[in-house]
């Protein structure tokens, strides 16, 4: 089974944006793996980190997109934070931008994704 971190909550904390989880357990030993892919089915991004043994995906769902794109505009940093740990999202701002620029008018990721997408990041 895959674990997945998701992420309702955001904060800017000195020039940094904070994503907050109830789902500290799962950041134990985990390291940020750089990569940004798409779940067009549950309209996210997920940053790929990993522990030993497998990936854990931190899901970044369309309610936050609009923080997102700030980090975007304004190049801040990203941290994941739960109760106890902090893991810093390195790449954060490359990766999401090659990924919202690939998406753009690619019918590859659903119709639906493109046009949220777009509606958030290009408009």
């Amino acid at each position: 089974m895959r674990k997945v971190i998701q992420f309702h909550q955001t904060s800017v904390e000195n020039g940094v944006l904070v994503l907050h989880t109830e789902q500290d357990d799962l950041l134990v030993g985990v390291q940020a793996a750089g990569q940004i892919i798409a779940d067009s089915d549950r309209f996210a991004f997920v940053y790929l980190a990993e522990n030993a043994e497998e990936y854990v995906y931190l899901y970044l769902e369309e309610p936050i997109w609009q923080e997102l794109k700030n980090v975007l505009d304004s190049g801040m940093p990203v941290m994941a934070r739960g109760a106890e740990r902090t893991l810093e999202l390195h790449q954060f701002q490359d990766e999401l931008q090659y990924l919202v620029e690939n998406i753009q008018g690619n019918g590859n990721y659903g119709d639906e994704m493109v046009a949220k997408v777009e509606a958030v990041f290009f408009h």
